[in-house]
């Protein structure tokens, strides 16, 4: 709660500032008599939505999830796996110093698994029946480090805050830019024409894409730092060797939405694709794993 807090409070006194430089500097009303735009109404409502809208989809997430992946929560643990999958969970999670996550299980062929959650103490861990059927214990023990770092370093509190941002931002930049096309280029005086919602459209796509790409470069740095927490709470030769369980196995069906970017394994990419991706290439997380002292 507090690095929501202070996040928050971070991110309204950018809001501030960004506005009040704009009055300072005469840019709002330069807007505003030049096409009508009040530049702290449209950030006012870019953040409520672009906020609002990332808070709803961390607040739903545990519900997204067992919805959309069909996840079986272990209530009471009916054969030797899941018994050990509780056990491990509950281990790593004390010493993590984080609450006790649900722990479930999906049906996938794919070796993959994921964590999410609204706070540390009210997290879910989920795991797929091909994780299990072809990793050892050690590499199980291994990728539920992994996720029980995500969640003890607070990952998807910061990864929707990061996208809230961004969402504000994007909203308010594309309605500036349609604004300036449709009354500056196109001289429309009366209402929003149509230069405004193409233009506006087109443009929320493309800062979309880019706030997409930052997104994904602070997952791919975020998954760094939940392969060194799964390798102090399982061992380092233990994490190197699930993450070379994964390099042999095919490439995983992706898991959907914000989900994939607390699975295991992103998938594969290369060129352009690669800035999409959630996840580091594999040896690359390997190589910095080897590096660890």
């Amino acid at each position: 709660m507090k690095r929501v807090v202070l996040f928050v409070l971070t991110n309204l006194a950018i809001l501030a500032l960004l506005s009040l430089t704009l009055r300072l500097t005469g840019l709002d009303l330069l807007l505003l008599q030049s096409t009508g735009i009040h530049f702290t109404g449209i950030l006012i409502f870019a953040a409520i939505f672009g906020m609002g809208g990332a808070f709803l989809s961390l607040a739903i997430s545990k519900w997204m999830a067992k919805t959309s992946m069909g996840v079986e929560i272990i209530d009471q643990p009916a054969n030797s796996t899941e018994h050990w999958l509780l056990q491990t969970v509950g281990r790593q999670a004390q010493r993590a110093g984080i609450g006790m996550p649900e722990v479930g299980i999906f049906e996938s062929p794919d070796p993959n698994a994921f964590a999410t959650g609204m706070n540390k103490n009210n997290a879910l861990v989920a795991v797929s029946t091909g994780l299990l059927e072809q990793m050892n214990e050690d590499e199980v023990e291994a990728v539920l480090g992994h996720e029980i770092s995500h969640i003890a370093n607070g990952d998807m509190v910061t990864m929707t805050l990061i996208q809230g941002v961004l969402n504000t931002f994007v909203i308010a930049l594309s309605r500036v830019i349609g604004m300036l096309v449709d009354r500056v280029i196109l001289k429309n005086e009366r209402g929003y024409g149509i230069g405004y919602w193409v233009t506006s459209i087109i443009a929320e796509i493309i800062l979309g894409i880019l706030a997409t790409m930052i997104v994904m470069w602070f997952s791919r740095y975020r998954e760094f730092r939940a392969d060194e927490g799964g390798a102090r709470l399982a061992g380092r030769q233990k994490m190197i060797a699930a993450l070379q369980r994964l390099q042999q196995a095919y490439e995983p069906e992706a898991l959907p939405g914000q989900l994939a970017a607390f699975g295991i394994n992103g998938g594969l990419g290369e060129g352009f694709k690669a800035l999409f991706r959630s996840h580091p290439p594999l040896e690359e997380r390997i190589a910095a794993l080897r590096q660890l002292r």
